[in-house]
């Protein structure tokens, strides 16, 4: 299945392609990434570091003594999540282009798991095209919705 991916930061200061060759991906609930990407989990792809064509290289932080994670310095998005002596890296896959297309095929760091989050299916679901006060916002400011 292997085929060419794009994705990038939310600025657009950052982007990049990937050969991909499976839509298999994880979350990861550990604390370090908890705390990285300041939400309960974060979805990752793996894929092979020579597979990954930046159009410029992401600024990285290190963020533990066996780690790295690559991010924009401009907007903030996090990209990757990197063992330097690895030839493999994790790609955000909320930074992919296409977000959907990936599927989770497991949990890690399951020990500062947040239960209550796994199940959300009983919360009412609310559109965010169709919130007047944010739609006025901007279309005031934009003349359009974000895609």
């Amino acid at each position: 299945m292997d085929e060419r991916l794009a994705g990038g930061c939310q600025c657009g200061r950052i982007r990049y392609t990937v050969l991909v060759a499976t839509d298999d991906a994880y979350l990861c609930h550990c604390r370090m990434c908890q705390r990285a990407i300041g939400n309960i989990s974060v979805a990752f792809m793996n894929a092979k570091k020579a597979d990954v064509i930046w159009s410029r290289e992401p600024e990285r932080y290190q963020s533990s003594p066996i780690a790295s994670r690559g991010f924009c310095a401009a907007c903030g998005t996090s990209l990757t999540f990197e063992f330097p002596d690895s030839e493999q890296m994790d790609l955000t896959v909320a930074s992919f282009d296409t977000p959907g297309r990936f599927r989770p095929t497991h949990h890690f760091g399951v020990e500062s798991r947040h239960e209550a989050w796994l199940d959300t299916r009983h919360l009412p679901d609310y559109r965010a095209d169709q919130h007047d006060t944010l739609v006025d916002r901007w279309m005031k400011t934009l003349g359009k919705l974000p895609d």
